[in-house]
C-alpha cells in the first residue's frame, strides 16, 4: 500500500471536483478556459484538504521511528575475527506502520506542486481572467488593458504586504537576504492576508451553521423566513428586469443608428450577441441593411462609450439570469414548505404535493421513497434529525473556539483536538487520527465557504445549481478557495500542535509545514499575529449570536429578517401574496392542462374514426359511376350522427385554443415542462395578470 493511498485520492478528488463543476457550470455555454482554471482551483485546494490528513499519520509514523529507535554499534571482539560491525536496533516500543503510508521524498514535492499552482492561480491568473471575462472591450488588447486595471487595487494589497515584511526584513541586522528567506517572506503575506479574512469568515460561520439547521427544523420559521425572502427577491428581480429594458433600449438606438457598412458596426454585432435570444429577434426586424450611414453626421457613438455599453450588457445579463434563477429556487422551497404545513395535519399520512411531477416515478420513488416514508421524513423525523445535527454542530463549534484561544499551551494541552490526536497517537491509530483531521478541516472549511454566500454583501457571487452558475462566479469561488485553504490547514495544524513555529516544540514537523517555511524568520508575525489574532473569534461569535451585524445593516436601511420589526412583517405578508398568486397561476397552467387532456381522450378517438370514414368515403365515390355519384355522396356525407358532427365542432373550436402556456407567462419552469395549457378565458385572464406579475 505504499503510495498507494495518495495515489487513489488524487483520482477520487479530481472526479469529485469534476462532478461539482459540471453540476454548477455548464459546459457547453461556457469558455474552455473559464472551465479549466475553475477546475484545477477546486482540485488544488480539494487535494489540500484531503491530504493533508495522510501527511498527519506519516509524520506520526516517522516520529515514532525517531523517538523509539536507539541506535548503538556493536563492541569489537579480537576473539572472533570473522564477525563484523554492525548497528544493532534496541526499539522499545513497536511503531506500527500505517495503511496509508507515503514514501520519503514524494510529499515535499506534492505539496510544492499543489501550493505555488494554486497560489499563481489566486494572485495572477483567477483575478486576471475574471476581470477579462467581464470587460467590455471589443480586442485581446483592450481587454488585457481593462483586466490589468480592475486588478490593480489586489495587486496594490498583496504587494503592500509584501514590502512592508521585505523592508522588516532588510532593516533588521540580524537578518540577511535570501532567496529562502523572499520565499519564506511571500508566504508569511499571502498566509498573513488570508489569516485575516479566514478568522471573520470563521466567527460568523461558527454560530450560524448550527442556527440555521436549528431554524430548519422549525417549519412555521422557515417558511416566513422564506416568505420575507420571497420580497426581497421580487424587488431585485424587478429592478433587474427593468434595467436591463433599459440596457436594451440604448442597444436598439445604438443598433439603428450604426448601420451595415459603419466602421463600429462589428462592435454593435458582438453586442448584440451578448443580449437575449427575444431582443436579438426585435432588434433584427427593425434593422434596414440597405440603409448606409451618412459621414456628415456626429451623433454617432464612440468606441469608448461602446465598450462601456458591452460592459453593462454583460452585466445586466447576467444579473437578470441569477435574480431569474434564484427567484425559481425559492419559488419551489416555498411551495414545498407550504406542502409539509398541509401534510402535517394529515391522516392519511401519505404525503401529497400540490403540483406532481409531470416525469415518470423512478425505481427509488416507486419502490424505497414512497408517499408514506416520504410524509414520515419530511413531517416528522426531518425536524428531529436537524435538531440533532444542530447539537452536534453546536458542540463542534464550541470546541473550535475553545481550541483557537488554547492551541498556544502546550503544557498543559488546552487544545481539545490536540488531545484527541495524541490520544490516538498512544494507540497508533492512524484511521482515526485520519477520520478526526479531515473531518475537522471539512468543518471548518464549510463554516468559512458558506460564509461566503450567505453574507448579503457577497450574494452577486451566487453558485446555483443546474448549471446557472456563470463565469465570474465560478472564477471567483476557485480564487477565494485557493486563498483561504492554505491558512486554513496551517491553523488546524497549529490547532493540534503539528506546527512547531506555533506551539514551540522540538517535534518533526509535517511536509506541508516545511514548505510553508519558518514564521520564526518573522517573530512578530510567529509569536503575536499568528497567536492572539485568532482569540478574536470569540468577538465574532458573540457578535454573530446576538445579530448585531442584522441590527446594524437594518438600522442603515438594508432590510433584514427581524422577528420584531415592523417592516419585517409587512415584507412578509407581501412576500406571502406573491407565493400564493404564483400558485394561483401555476393552478390555472395545471387545470388547463388537464382540461386539454380531457379533451384528447374525450373526443380523440372519434376524430380519428370521422378521419377514416372521410377518406373510404373519397374512395367509395371514385369507383361509383357517374350516373349514381351524387346520391351514394350524399349517403357517406350524411352518415354520420348528430352527435358526431358536434364534436366535429368543438374539435375545430377548441384546436385553435391547444397553445403553449409560455405565451401567458413568464415562469421559465413552466416553460421547460412544456406544460399547455387551453380555453379563452385563461388567455384573457393571463394577460391581465401579467400586467401586475412583478408590482
Amino acid at each position: 500500500m505504499s503510495g498507494a493511498a495518495l495515489g487513489i485520492e488524487i483520482v477520487l478528488v479530481f472526479f469529485l471536483a469534476l462532478f461539482l463543476l459540471h453540476r454548477y457550470g455548464d459546459f457547453k455555454k461556457q469558455q474552455r478556459m473559464v472551465l479549466f482554471g475553475t477546475l484545477l482551483a477546486w482540485y488544488l485546494c480539494f487535494l489540500i484538504v484531503f491530504i493533508l490528513p495522510l501527511d498527519v499519520s506519516t509524520t506520526i509514523y516517522r516520529q515514532c521511528k525517531l523517538e523509539h529507535e536507539d541506535v548503538t554499534p556493536t563492541p569489537f571482539n579480537h576473539t572472533t575475527p570473522n564477525t563484523s560491525v554492525t548497528p544493532t536496533k534496541s526499539i522499545s516500543k513497536s511503531c506500527y506502520k500505517p495503511w496509508s503510508y507515503i514514501p520519503d521524498g514524494i510529499m515535499p514535492v506534492f505539496w510544492r506542486v499543489v501550493y505555488w499552482t494554486s497560489q499563481c492561480l489566486t494572485w495572477l491568473l483567477l483575478p486576471f481572467m475574471q476581470s477579462y471575462a467581464r470587460s467590455g472591450g471589443f480586442s485581446i488588447t483592450g481587454k488585457i488593458k481593462t483586466a490589468l486595471i480592475e486588478n490593480a487595487i489586489y495587486y496594490g494589497t498583496y504587494l503592500l504586504i509584501f514590502g512592508s515584511l521585505l523592508i522588516y526584513v532588510a532593516v533588521h541586522p540580524k537578518w540577511h537576504l535570501s532567496w529562502y528567506g523572499l520565499q519564506t517572506i511571500g508566504i508569511t503575506a499571502a498566509n498573513t492576508w488570508g489569516l485575516f479574512l479566514l478568522v471573520l469568515l470563521l466567527g460568523y460561520g461558527l454560530v450560524e451553521i448550527p442556527r440555521s439547521y436549528w431554524n430548519a427544523s422549525r417549519h412555521g420559521h422557515l417558511l416566513i423566513k422564506t416568505y420575507f425572502k420571497a420580497s426581497k427577491l421580487m424587488t431585485e428581480k424587478a429592478d433587474a428586469e427593468e434595467n436591463l429594458e433599459d440596457v436594451m433600449e440604448e442597444v436598439r438606438k445604438v443598433s439603428e443608428s450604426i448601420k451595415y457598412n459603419h466602421p463600429l458596426r462589428k462592435y454593435i454585432d458582438t453586442i448584440l450577441r451578448k443580449c437575449p435570444l427575444d431582443y436579438q429577434e426585435k432588434m433584427g426586424r427593425n434593422m434596414d441593411d440597405y440603409e448606409d450611414f451618412d459621414e456628415k453626421q456626429n451623433t454617432y457613438p464612440t468606441e469608448k462609450s461602446l465598450v462601456k455599453l458591452h460592459k453593462q450588457v454583460i452585466y445586466t445579463v447576467q444579473r437578470h439570469n441569477r435574480t431569474q434563477v434564484q427567484w425559481q429556487i425559492l419559488l419551489q422551497q416555498a411551495i414545498h414548505l407550504e406542502d409539509v404545513a398541509k401534510n402535517e395535519t394529515s391522516s392519511s399520512h401519505k404525503f401529497v404535493h400540490s403540483f406532481p411531477s409531470t416525469e415518470p416515478a423512478g425505481w427509488f420513488s416507486r419502490y424505497i421513497y414512497t408517499p408514506t416514508v416520504e410524509w414520515y421524513w419530511e413531517c416528522l423525523l426531518k425536524r428531529w434529525f436537524y435538531r440533532l445535527l444542530s447539537v452536534v454542530l453546536t458542540l463542534f463549534s464550541v470546541a473550535v473556539v475553545w481550541s483557537e484561544c488554547t492551541f498556544f499551551s502546550t503544557r498543559p494541552v488546552l487544545s481539545l483536538f490536540a488531545v484527541f490526536i495524541q490520544l490516538a497517537e498512544q494507540d497508533y491509530n492512524y484511521l482515526y487520527i485520519e477520520m478526526a483531521c479531515f473531518i475537522t478541516i471539512f468543518f471548518l472549511c464549510t463554516c468559512v465557504y458558506s460564509t461566503v454566500f450567505r453574507i448579503r454583501v457577497f450574494n452577486y457571487y451566487y453558485l446555483a445549481t443546474h448549471h446557472q452558475t456563470d463565469a465570474y462566479s465560478l472564477q471567483f469561488s476557485g480564487m477565494l478557495f485557493c486563498r483561504l485553504t492554505p491558512p486554513l490547514c496551517l491553523n488546524f495544524l497549529g490547532l493540534i500542535h503539528m506546527d512547531s513555529a506555533i506551539s514551540h516544540q522540538q517535534k518533526l514537523q509535517t511536509a506541508y509545514t516545511s514548505i510553508m517555511g519558518s514564521m520564526r524568520v518573522l517573530s512578530f508575525i510567529a509569536n503575536g499575529f499568528y497567536i492572539y489574532y485568532p482569540m478574536l473569534i470569540v468577538i465574532l461569535c458573540i457578535a454573530t449570536y446576538f445579530s448585531l451585524g442584522t441590527r446594524c445593516l437594518n438600522l442603515l436601511g438594508f432590510q433584514q429578517f427581524m422577528g420584531d420589526c415592523e417592516m419585517t412583517s409587512d415584507l412578509i405578508d407581501e412576500g406571502k401574496e406573491l407565493i400564493r398568486r404564483e400558485r394561483r397561476k401555476r393552478q390555472r397552467v395545471e387545470d388547463g392542462e388537464n382540461r386539454r387532456r380531457e379533451w384528447k381522450e374525450r373526443y380523440g378517438n372519434q376524430r380519428e374514426d370521422y378521419a377514416a370514414r372521410n377518406r373510404s368515403s373519397h374512395e367509395m365515390k371514385e369507383t361509383t359511376y357517374s350516373d349514381s355519384s351524387s346520391s351514394r355522396q350524399a349517403k357517406y356525407s350524411r352518415s354520420g350522427s348528430r352527435a358526431e358532427r358536434d364534436c366535429i365542432e368543438l374539435l375545430q373550436d377548441a384546436e385553435p385554443l391547444d397553445f403553449n402556456a409560455d405565451t401567458l407567462t413568464d415562469d421559465p419552469l413552466d416553460a421547460d415542462s412544456g406544460r399547455h395549457a387551453g380555453g379563452r378565458y385563461l388567455s384573457m385572464s393571463s394577460s391581465r395578470n401579467r400586467i401586475f406579475d412583478d408590482v
